[in-house]
């Protein structure tokens, strides 16, 4: 497409159409909903690996999220390569030790005390996979036109939750490390200054021995998250 051509709506019939009678979506929903609950953020990985056409796949779920203006502004690096990995840990734990030593503030790390989060961050190297999640601030056009993004955190947000529940349909865990800056990343992923790193998905099996927090087992009721207008 050209820079200068402004494109025009063509509508196409829906392509693809999977309602359900009432009966047999609630049944379907209340199924997704106890397989849902299954899923855990875990920190201890098995060395079991992981195919890359997993990965690969549930990358490719991510991207059929809706966006903004269809911009997509998402971009998915996956990384077995232990030494990268291992300079992504040995950055992620620098920040954080800026974060515990005060960065924080008290409120915050008091909230994180349950959760028994640390400077610590095995995890990033332990995991077969990690996968950082790129927000893009705006595109570029194949002519190298700068092309405005809309709404891109409720865009990335939406392809994220979609990878986690393509990973966790996938029988994997994952735990979600938000980077703070790490603008390392960028450069070590050799991706575009345009692109801001905003979630580490460290990606594999559990150990046997793995564990989750108490807490966060203890979700808000329906109606704490839920409010109804109807006649």
């Amino acid at each position: 497409m050209k820079d200068n051509k402004i494109p025009i709506y063509k509508g196409l019939p829906l392509p693809d159409r999977v309602q359900k009678k009432d009966n047999r979506a609630q049944q379907d929903i209340k199924k997704f909903l106890l397989y849902m609950k299954k899923r855990h953020s875990v920190r201890e990985y098995s060395t079991r690996a992981v195919p890359e056409e997993i990965i690969r796949t549930a990358i490719e779920v991510a991207g059929t999220a809706p966006s903004g203006a269809n911009r997509q502004p998402w971009h998915f690096v996956a990384v077995s390569n232990s030494e990268m990995k291992h300079k992504i840990r040995l950055a992620a734990e620098e920040e954080e030790k800026t974060f515990y030593a005060g960065g924080a503030g008290d409120e915050w790390l008091a909230a994180l005390e349950p959760i028994g989060t640390g400077t610590s961050k095995p995890h990033l190297t332990d995991a077969p996979w990690l996968i950082i999640v790129f927000a893009q601030r705006y595109g570029l056009s194949e002519t190298g036109v700068k092309k405005k993004n809309y709404y891109v955190p409720e865009s990335v947000g939406i392809a994220m939750g979609m990878l986690i529940t393509a990973l966790h349909h996938a029988g994997l865990v994952c735990l979600e490390h938000t980077p703070n800056p790490m603008k390392s990343l960028g450069v070590l992923c050799g991706r575009p200054a345009y692109e801001k790193p905003v979630m580490i998905l460290p990606v594999g099996y559990p150990t046997d021995e793995a564990t989750v927090p108490e807490v966060a087992k203890i979700k808000k009721t329906t109606s704490e998250i839920m409010t109804v207008f109807k006649d």
